[in-house]
């Protein structure tokens, strides 16, 4: 048997394994040294020594927990909480007043924090029940709240796109100007969309009653500089010190962190309880995030010393597909990908097999990763394994179904597909702020 069909069996091996739920990290560890140990003898473990070594020194890394302890402090603190309640009052005579608050707030979040389950979770804990108050459509509050908790995947400073640029080894600086593009435009075609529908049908998203928003016009205003200038300040801060090169983005996101305390002692919520649960869950994700990355760069090492990335190369780019083709395969399996898998799992495992081909099929490494980024959101709002639908599931009312939260997601999925198509189609919505700021 030559080694490139061992190097497939390994691959084929991994994903049977992951599917029936072994832990991801472990598994790659396993069968790296199994079926390293075949063709390197004992010098697998130094391979993997070295791999492990190349993942803890790698700079980009280092700021993945400082912006994900960012995020957790900005939601266990509770001032989201706080914004969401002035917005709904701003935004109350609106048609699709709580669903416009929803994802304007979804949108701050995601800035703010990068973390996708913890968006959908903290907008479903703060607007379906307000929604439901309100006799907002099921179906509409639905797909509002899991649409705009996604929105962390792609919108800087994305978790998801730090670990992206240090899997392909490209710019993170570069990649969130790349993003800003099609993250914002895929937040206002949502806005359109639920002011469009709303309009379209009263109904299913009624303004906030007047009753509710007596408050005058003067407090209102006021309520909503208390909560958005703190936020603002500190996500414009950290983005535009990164953007401009003033810092490293690890600095920005060392800065970033730091001003987070800041805004929980200003809000009055900075207490031992908070930032004991935010370290905890901080250190617990950074180590997933960690172990992934030596696993599966132990794994990538085994599987190119086999011959196995370079017969699937090989057979891409003999195959005489072009690079539409090339794209749209890619995507499919990665969108395919998205069901069962966290958006990890697909960036370190998956990602790097279709790296090396970007040169061969003239793709652009960050329009290859903003692809990925509108993708995977995608895969968060597909059913039936649409993990955005089950993070809702989880904290809804009992007679909110699966059925009515995925009816909801439809619209929303249609408009990322949309996005995606433009992202693909247009690459210049991806690449004129890089190359404005930046030059070629």
């Amino acid at each position: 048997m030559s080694e490139p069909i061992i190097g497939f069996i390994m691959l084929s091996l991994m994903v049977f394994a992951i599917f029936l739920g072994f832990p991801t990290a472990f598994t790659l560890m396993g069968l790296g040294v199994l079926f390293g140990g075949a063709t390197l003898g004992w010098q697998v473990f130094d391979l993997f020594v070295q791999r492990a070594f190349n993942v803890m020194s790698n700079d980009v890394l280092i700021s993945a927990p400082l912006f994900i302890l960012m995020g957790y402090v900005m939601e266990r603190s509770g001032i989201m909480d706080r914004m969401f309640h002035s917005y709904r009052l701003l935004f109350g005579p609106l048609p699709g007043s709580l669903a416009v608050t929803t994802m304007v707030v979804g949108t701050i979040f995601g800035i703010a924090s990068g973390i996708v389950g913890a968006g959908v979770t903290l907008m479903g804990v703060l607007a379906m029940p307000a929604m439901l108050r309100a006799n907002y459509s099921v179906s509409l509050a639905a797909g509002t709240i899991t649409s705009a908790g996604t929105l962390g995947i792609l919108i800087p400073p994305s978790v998801m796109l730090i670990v992206y640029a240090a899997t392909a080894g490209v710019s993170v600086v570069k990649l969130y100007a790349a993003a800003f593009g099609p993250g914002f435009l895929l937040s206002a075609l949502f806005l359109l969309y639920i002011v469009g529908v709303c309009i379209w049908k009263p109904h299913l998203g009624p303004p906030l009653p007047k009753a509710e928003r007596s408050m005058g016009w003067g407090k209102i205003w006021w309520d909503v500089a208390v909560t958005s200038v703190p936020i603002t300040v500190l996500t414009v801060a950290v983005l535009w010190i990164i953007i401009v090169g003033w810092t490293t983005p690890t600095e920005a996101a060392a800065i970033g962190a730091l001003m987070s305390f800041m805004i929980a002692a200003l809000y009055g919520k900075l207490n031992w309880k908070m930032v004991a649960e935010s370290v905890r869950l901080t250190g617990r994700t950074t180590a997933m995030v960690a172990w992934l990355f030596i696993g599966s760069s132990l794994f990538a090492a085994v599987f190119a010393l086999l011959g196995a990335q370079k017969t699937l190369e090989s057979w891409f780019v003999g195959s005489g597909m072009s690079t539409g083709m090339f794209l749209f395969l890619s995507m499919l399996i990665i969108f395919l990908l998205g069901w069962p898998l966290e958006w990890t799992e697909i960036i370190i495992i998956f990602v790097p097999i279709f790296l090396p081909m970007l040169d061969d099929f003239k793709v652009d490494p960050l329009v290859f990763g903003i692809l990925i980024a509108v993708n995977l959101q995608t895969a968060f709002l597909s059913p039936p394994v649409a993990m955005s639908a089950f993070y809702l599931k989880g904290i809804a009312p009992p007679h909110v179904t699966l059925n009515q939260i995925f009816n909801g997601m439809y619209p929303f999925l249609a408009i990322q597909l949309v996005c995606l198509f433009l992202t693909w189609y247009w690459p210049e919505l991806t690449l004129w702020l890089p190359r404005y700021l930046y030059g070629d």
